[in-house]
């Protein structure tokens, strides 16, 4: 009982640390944008700094302890996750940050623990009840209300922004789906380290067809964002948050994630000098509400 008491608390430390330094990127993103970097080479710094550790990390690992039970479909597996998790989901969110505020990206990223649900329902045919359906309808209604003030007053950028980032809720969604059952076959360390070399090489990829590789001419500053976010809101969250799923399962791992939108928010406002309505504040609110009671609501069930 007390090893399983320990262990659980240092799944919510290791689950609060993650969710703080990921919610961080969103203003280390907009504090680069100030010097006019696109969003594709700022999200090349992001992973192209980071790669070195993972590479590293993946080279001095031990062999899993379930290494027997790796199959090959669960490396395509692990490709396509960490296509979906950290290309993809990085992708949208740097696409989205360039239209709406930070504080707005977290409250729409946050929706993400209902997708898991609804994913989960549809895949893996597990039933979604009464309680779940009540609170995904809740969620999106708090968004609704978050961008209230935007309606009418604020061009169609701020709409497509906000698509980009659920999108980015979206796949990222996808990605705590799928590495529920392969972190225990590949380890935390090892899963993460491959995912996040498959999501750089796809970037690299990515930034090598459209752009020029004009890397050398940006203000320092943009270089020293791009190394914390990745070392702080990248490598050092991503181990974080994949040791907080294996210690406390995807779906309590996600009641932490109501820290998000309030971080960063609280970062935004004093780096960024964003306000935020009364309105969006309860729309916050409602969010948080509703997420919160997906996730007690799946805990309840898995403590009975």
């Amino acid at each position: 009982m007390i090893i399983q008491s320990s262990k659980t608390s240092i799944g919510i430390l290791f689950a609060i640390l993650g969710v703080v330094l990921f919610s961080a990127k969103a203003v280390m993103v907009k504090l680069a944008y100030i010097y006019n970097v696109d969003h594709l080479t700022l999200l090349l710094f992001r992973v192209v700094f980071a790669l070195p550790f993972y590479v590293l990390i993946a080279l001095n690992l031990k062999t899993p302890q379930r290494a027997q039970e790796i199959k090959s479909k669960d490396y395509l597996w692990l490709i396509i996750f960490g296509i979906l998790g950290y290309y993809l989901a990085s992708l949208f969110d740097f696409m989205g940050l360039q239209f709406i505020k930070a504080g707005l990206e977290r409250i729409i990223l946050f929706i993400y623990p209902t997708i898991v649900v609804l994913l989960s329902w549809v895949f893996f045919k597990k039933k979604l009840s009464r309680n779940q359906f009540i609170a995904i309808i809740i969620t999106y209604i708090g968004v609704l209300v978050t961008f209230w003030d935007e309606i009418g007053i604020s061009s169609d950028s701020i709409y497509w922004g906000g698509f980009l980032i659920f999108l980015s809720a979206f796949t990222y969604a996808a990605y705590l789906v799928g590495s529920g059952w392969l972190i225990p076959k590949f380890g935390v360390l090892r899963f993460t380290s491959y995912a996040m070399i498959v999501s750089t090489l796809c970037i690299i990829i990515h930034y090598a067809v459209v752009s020029d590789f004009d890397l050398f001419n940006y203000p320092n500053e943009v270089y020293y964002l791009g190394l914390a976010m990745a070392v702080f809101s990248t490598l050092l969250p991503s181990f974080l948050v994949s040791e907080a799923i294996k210690r406390l399962g995807a779906s309590t791992f996600s009641i932490f994630g109501s820290l998000g939108p309030i971080s960063t928010i609280i970062l935004a406002f004093f780096f960024l000098d964003e306000r935020i309505t009364y309105l969006q504040i309860f729309g916050m609110m409602i969010v948080i509400a509703g997420v919160t009671l997906v996730s007690l609501n799946k805990k309840n069930r898995l403590t009975k």
